[in-house]
């Protein structure tokens, strides 16, 4: 029998924050950003669960992009790092994938080529990864058209979005508009997941909704269920070891925590090599039969030790949540002194995954598995 750790993706929550993107995104329209493996849930399988919901993808790189069609979906693909070498651009044509240009020697592989793709330019409002500056747009523009190249949209990231006190993302917004404001008529996109929480923001024509799809909260100081967010992945495992210590009596590598009291203590089999993080710290919370309880010492690498004096009847065999409905992914990452992206993607391939539909169903579960 295979050891009962696994992620449990619930396809209905997936849709329901989709769904609450796409209202708050107002007359623009949502596209699903699916890329770094669909936030740890599987690309594959996150496009197909969206596949009737939206109508645009946006990923990292080509690859992504190419998973998309073999899952057998069609949908427009925004590739928002562009391409890495001018050899597959010819594929992106063929694809029919839209692809970034943020840089000038992308913007020459596509001059000095034949291959003729659909581009959106990246512009630099602020942030300082990638894009042009404000005041190259409209030249890089006509440079592509007199190639022959479509330009169809232009696209910006923010800084700060997920900071209510900063004034940051308004500026940023005015910087792209008033740099793009005469390329109509093109589609033009700004809005990542956290801007969907600010009031009065411009959406333009399309946002990106990225991790609030998964049900994590974009927001500083949030957990996903405030702002209506469902979680996506709940990721359990099994107490295989209950014990009674006594006070004094030390816990894991390095003795890092201490009993201060009787303690009845849980061994869970799961760790940092199943993508839990190593640097959470004592008092992260699990939940066990409805119940928050306490991590204590050391994460190791396939097991973890919880407190579970406030465990009704805690037994060998009861499920473990490390992060879903009960424990908010969010929770757990500023416990480990992280983001909830980190460890939403950081799963590990030997905790399988296994398709949810229904989200009121709890506890471990038969399904598709992968």
């Amino acid at each position: 029998m295979p050891r009962q750790t696994l992620a449990r993706i619930h396809l209905d929550n997936l849709r329901h924050n989709f769904r609450l993107a796409g209202d708050r995104a107002g007359s623009a329209r949502a596209m699903a950003v699916v890329k770094a493996d669909g936030y740890g849930h599987g690309l594959e399988r996150v496009a197909r669960a969206l596949s009737e919901d939206t109508g645009h993808y946006a990923v990292a790189c080509l690859e992504e992009a190419v998973a998309i069609r073999q899952a057998g979906l069609t949908h427009p693909v925004l590739l928002m790092q562009g391409v890495h070498q001018a050899s597959d651009l010819p594929l992106c044509a063929a694809e029919g994938f839209t692809v970034v240009v943020h840089h000038k020697h992308q913007l020459e592989w596509l001059e000095s080529g034949n291959a003729r793709p659909q581009v959106w330019l990246k512009v630099n409002s602020g942030m300082n990864r990638l894009g042009f500056a404000p005041g190259e747009v409209r030249a890089v523009c006509r440079r592509l058209v007199k190639a022959g190249i479509a330009v169809t949209g232009a696209m910006t990231h923010f800084a700060c979005a997920d900071d209510e006190t900063s004034q940051r993302t308004k500026e940023q917004t005015l910087v792209f508009d008033e740099a793009t404001a005469s390329l109509a008529p093109i589609e033009r996109s700004v809005a990542n997941s956290a801007a969907h929480f600010r009031p009065g923001q411009s959406m333009f024509d399309w946002t990106r909704p990225g991790v609030m799809l998964y049900g994590s909260s974009p927001m500083l100081g949030h957990h996903g269920p405030e702002l209506g967010l469902r979680a996506v992945m709940t990721l359990e495992s099994r107490l295989i070891a209950v014990r009674q210590l006594a006070p004094g009596e030390a816990v894991g590598y390095g003795e890092a925590w201490r009993c201060a009291r009787p303690t009845l203590m849980g061994m869970v089999c799961i760790g940092y090599g199943d993508g839990y993080p190593r640097h959470a710290r004592s008092g992260t919370p699990v939940g066990i039969r409805g119940t928050r309880a306490p991590l204590i010492g050391r994460v190791s690498m396939d097991m973890l030790a919880v407190d579970l004096t406030g465990v009704e009847n805690a037994a060998v065999g009861d499920p473990v949540e490390l992060w879903g409905r009960t424990i908010p992914v969010d929770e757990v990452a500023a416990c480990a002194g992280t983001i909830s992206y980190e460890l939403l993607t950081g799963v590990t391939h030997r905790v399988p995954r296994v398709e949810v539909n229904d989200e009121e169903t709890s506890g471990l579960m038969t399904g598709t598995v992968s």
